[in-house]
């Protein structure tokens, strides 16, 4: 249960971090936000509970092809608040067609030989 705990601590610590960041500075707080933390925090927690290589490289290839169909979502989002969008329209839409492009992903993915 402690580790749990120090999971979470530590992954909404690094969430907390990259707001203020963002509200200091949107620039250097997207730049932060776009490192792979919350991947790399997860490989690391799967590789402490597993050790199993080929169980990471599988995760670390599907992370992969799980980002692709999540980025329009940030060009959905901006480009709506642009257009005078309220904040939380513009985010559920970018949410609906993130999970329309997952669900595409999965799939299509699988007909090209990408295993997710």
């Amino acid at each position: 249960m402690t580790y749990l705990i120090v999971k979470a601590l530590l992954s909404g610590f690094i969430i907390a971090i990259v707001s203020e960041l963002a509200r200091r500075n949107p620039g250097f707080g997207a730049l932060v936000a776009s490192l792979p933390l919350v991947s790399l925090l997860g490989m690391m927690w799967l590789w402490r509970d597993t050790a199993d290589p080929e169980r990471l490289a599988r995760h670390a290839q599907a992370t992969f092809w799980y980002v692709l169909p999540s980025l329009p979502l940030f060009l959905i989002v901006s480009a709506l608040l642009r257009q005078g969008v309220a904040f939380w329209i513009s985010l559920l839409a970018g949410c609906l067609a993130t999970i329309a492009f997952y669900l595409a992903m999965v799939w299509i993915g699988p007909r090209f030989g990408i295993r997710l």
